[in-house]
């Protein structure tokens, strides 16, 4: 089986002249890390260079107020290998990745933060853990050098969940040290926050995961962006994971069975009030349930109709682009 590292390298030409095609990118979003990008370039360079495979760096800054896009200005201009992508404002983790992966060239994609928590000194191990045969390797923090109470504590609960939710098992989702193959990574949408579902996502699409444990060291410049408040955020992109990945295609299965459900509890307490009025001979009109029932049967009858018109915005998604509801891996002695 062929690996990235065994595949040809290509020249691409540029403006500059022809370039050999990376092998390996890196893609790093930063958001006001001036003070951590010396030393963050200097680490990462130097276990690249010891690779001895093509590579590039790509630097996504998040809007930065601070220097940290004169720095990286500097140092693009001495190494065509670093790429510095410039938003036009704060967008948020996941936009960053977006626009990563957008422009990463190399056969196998590694993310990491700027902050010098991430050890580029595991990116070998990453990318051993990919020439194995896996289409996504994700770090896994052991040791993780962050406070309890705001970090560890809500990343405990969270990759318990996800990894019940979606089925893939992994210690460490918030973990940003990953490597994935690009035809894998490039198949999958990124919108919201879901940049820390992305080994979910990938796996959707038929990725194959695996999970190596990394080095992890404290943040010694700036302060952490994230808090507790970012829970709730995880719940609900949690929740928009699991029905992508469950019901995209076949919407009306859940509203469906919502639907079928509310219905059916709302028919039932109407035959029985029925039997209490004409054979019990009973008042209904005041009581409670008559309009319980009522309820459960037109919101019954609403997620029906949800799922229906869910069924025909997907129809139209598809046929509309010519977008097929599968994803080929390879074709063998085919005209693909």
């Amino acid at each position: 089986m062929n690996t990235p590292s065994a595949q040809p390298q290509l020249l691409e030409q540029t403006q500059n002249g022809p370039v050999e095609r990376p092998d390996v990118s890196v893609v790093i979003p930063l958001y006001n890390e001036e003070e951590s990008i010396p030393e963050l370039y200097r680490s990462l360079t130097e276990v690249l260079e010891a690779l001895g495979r093509p590579y590039e760096i790509i630097v996504v800054d998040d809007g930065s107020t601070d220097g940290s896009y004169p720095l990286l200005r500097r140092l693009a201009a001495e190494d065509r290998r670093l790429k510095v992508v410039r938003l036009r404002r704060n967008f948020g983790q996941t936009a960053a990745f977006a626009a990563g992966f957008d422009r990463a060239r190399g056969d196998v994609i590694v993310t990491m933060d700027a902050d010098l928590q991430n050890d580029p000194r595991d990116i070998p191990k990453l990318l051993a853990k990919i020439d194995e045969g896996f289409d996504i390797v994700s770090g896994w923090r052991v040791n993780r050098k962050d406070r309890f109470l705001d970090r560890k504590l809500p990343s405990m609960i969270a990759n318990r969940l996800i990894s019940n939710v979606t089925d893939v098992r992994l210690h460490d989702y918030g973990c940003s040290l990953k490597a994935y193959r690009a035809d894998v990574i490039r198949e999958v949408r990124l919108y919201g926050e879901l940049h820390r579902f992305i080994p979910a996502l990938a796996s959707q699409v038929g990725g194959a995961v695996a999970e190596v444990p990394v080095n992890h060291h404290p943040r010694r410049y700036g302060r952490s962006k994230y808090g507790l408040s970012r829970t709730v955020r995880v719940i609900l992109d949690l929740i928009t994971v699991w029905f992508l990945g469950t019901y995209s295609t076949r919407p009306l299965h859940v509203f469906g069975t919502l639907g079928l459900g509310a219905a059916g509890v709302g028919v039932l307490l109407g035959v029985y009030l029925a039997l209490v009025k004409f054979i019990g001979h009973q008042d209904i009109g005041t009581r409670p349930l008559l309009l319980l029932a009522v309820l459960l049967i037109v919101v019954g009858i609403q997620l029906i109709t949800m799922g229906l018109l869910g069924e025909m915005i997907i129809r139209t998604y598809h046929e509309s682009q010519g977008k097929p509801i599968y994803i080929v891996r390879e074709v063998l002695n085919g005209d693909e």
